[in-house]
């Protein structure tokens, strides 16, 4: 009795086994398959190979159709971008010479004998103008940079040229204003983009000599292992606490800062830039002693 107990479970034990290692070819066959599949639609070379009943030929099926909707998706998706693209490019291109034809006639205008309500009126006209550019300006940027238009090519560079060149083209709008600009040395490399960089900074200097009416704008560099933090640093109004998590919104605008003239859009565009570059930019400030706006760069590509 014994014996016939033991070659029962042993019996049992061998069925087992080869039940073990039968599921787990069969375990072993299917993730081979689904591998193949992926690796096949990875190169667009998949086609679908087994037609019965199984579940592998329905996952075939199924995975057949959502590449052929993914692909339509993807078409439709680079279709709508290139409408888009058709789209920005004919604003930008309409829009241009009938600006440009309003701040040429307006200061022809401003050139007049023209009494002073007259003047006022010129002066408010050209300056509309000229915002409605900048407005018009960087929607176009915006939407370029949103839609991917627009592609930043990071490069090692000099955050000492950056700088340099940011507050050469910004020294006379802040001497215009009594304000100071100094730029303190550096000799910190980072990865970044120099033209579109420079446009994100020149944003954010232009931003604080608008909210700055005494003193001046000091632009440092501060070097991390991963990161370069560039600081623009202001003695304007300041901004208040509970206003600083949404001042880089689209077309925001601090209760403060609504006397003065902008839209709102600077700061969007500039950290749009700078996480287009895998950076990120931070804000420390004190209401009625200034701001901190530090921009960090990366040193490495990710």
């Amino acid at each position: 009795m014994t014996k016939w107990i033991i070659l029962l479970t042993s019996l049992i034990a061998c069925a087992s086994l080869a039940l073990a290692v039968r599921t787990q070819l069969k375990t072993k066959r299917i993730f081979d398959s689904i591998e193949g599949m992926l690796r096949a639609a990875m190169h667009q070379e998949f086609l679908e190979k087994t037609y019965d009943e199984t579940r592998l030929s329905k996952l075939e099926t199924a995975f057949a159709h959502y590449l052929a909707s993914s692909a339509i998706s993807a078409r439709a998706a680079a279709g709508e971008r290139d409408q888009i693209k058709t789209l920005i490019a004919d604003i930008s291109h309409q829009t241009k010479t009938p600006l440009s034809n309003l701040l040429l006639y307006s200061e022809l205008l401003q050139e007049s004998d023209l009494t002073e309500d007259q003047k006022n009126n010129v002066d408010a006209l050209h300056l509309q103008t000229e915002k409605l550019c900048f407005l018009i300006d960087s929607l176009v940027k915006l939407s370029r940079l949103e839609n991917g238009i627009l592609q930043m090519a990071p490069r090692t560079l000099s955050i000492a040229v950056l700088l340099q060149d940011i507050c050469a083209q910004m020294l006379p709008k802040a001497a215009a204003k009594g304000l100071s600009l100094v730029c303190i040395p550096t000799d910190v490399y980072a990865l970044f983009d120099c033209k579109w960089t420079t446009e994100a900074l020149c944003n954010m200097v232009d931003n604080a000599i608008k909210y700055t009416g005494s003193g001046g704008i000091t632009l440092s560099c501060i070097e991390y292992e991963m990161f370069a933090r560039i600081d623009i640093a202001d003695t304007g109004i300041g901004i208040r606490e509970e206003d600083q998590p949404q001042i880089f919104g689209r077309f925001y605008r601090a209760g403060e800062s609504r006397e003065q003239e902008g839209v709102g859009i600077g700061l969007y565009l500039a950290r749009e830039i700078v996480s287009a570059q895998n950076g990120y930019i931070r804000v420390t400030s004190v209401p009625g002693q200034g701001s901190v706006f530090s921009v960090f760069l990366p040193k490495e590509g990710s």
